[in-house]
């Protein structure tokens, strides 16, 4: 479908360590893997991800460079289901995945892990997708209403839920008619007027396009940012960012 989020990349260390953790914690398979002179991409997910589901890049450079964090972007989330919350913590903590968050300290709502690497990964209670399946992830922005029209205008995308606080507000998107399994993005605001770094532990966001050119033609119309246009990048694939600075990568999954 066009629109739905691809995947969701993030750089690693060391690539053998991430896909052992990945692999033996969230049971993911190697769904595609590039190989270029100076990096590596590899593809995982569950091995019943949905058509419409989306997968994590693990992108590892061979100049043993390192990272840092920021914290512009948040986490990722993965699924397991209703109920099942206290048993797939216990399970990562059995084998021995650091504690970092528990259920009980999130009100017996969700919990969290890092990844060898240091990203956050939430665990949430769905009914739809795949165990560990990636449900959404989380960019924080500094401007709510710019973030939000940014989505609707530029992408179409439109609301599939909303958290608000004393404090902060949380607002899931996604395509119309994306599945249920779709990857939503969701974007926090904070009240008190803070501003987030960027690091480079985090890379993008992907978005599925049907025609590429297309795809990017209609972007440039509704004034999105023209970062790496599809000539650029060969015509595979093409970048633009959101208001805060999160690339976005625009890519025909076929190629």
């Amino acid at each position: 479908m066009s629109g739905v989020l691809d995947h969701v990349m993030m750089r690693v260390e060391d690539l053998d360590e991430s896909l052992d953790w990945y692999q033996t914690h969230f049971d993911y398979e190697e769904k595609g893997r590039w190989e270029a002179d100076t990096f590596t991409n590899v593809y995982l997910g569950p091995e019943d991800v949905h058509e419409d589901g989306a997968v994590l890049e693990l992108t590892y450079n061979h100049d043993d460079r390192t990272y840092e964090m920021g914290d512009a972007w948040g986490h990722i989330a993965v699924r397991v289901p209703e109920g099942e919350l206290e048993d797939a913590y216990q399970q990562l903590m059995d084998e021995g995945v650091e504690d970092y968050r528990d259920p009980e300290s999130c009100g017996g709502r969700y919990a969290f892990v890092k990844d060898p690497d240091g990203h956050e990964v939430e665990i949430v209670q769905r009914d739809q997708g795949a165990k560990w399946s990636i449900d959404h992830t989380m960019m924080r922005v500094e401007d709510a209403d710019e973030a939000l029209g940014f989505w609707t205008r530029k992408f179409e995308y439109e609301h599939t839920g909303r958290w608000e606080s004393d404090t902060f507000a949380n607002y899931f998107m996604k395509p119309e008619d994306a599945a249920e399994e779709a990857m939503a993005v969701e974007l926090t605001y904070n009240y008190d007027g803070r501003s987030y770094t960027m690091g480079d532990a985090w890379g993008h966001v992907c978005v599925r396009a049907d025609d590429l050119s297309e795809y990017w033609d209609t972007l440039m119309e509704r004034e999105a940012e023209d970062y790496r246009d599809p000539e650029s990048c060969d015509q595979r694939y093409a970048f633009t960012k959101d208001p805060d600075g999160h690339e976005i990568e625009i890519l025909n999954p076929d190629d």
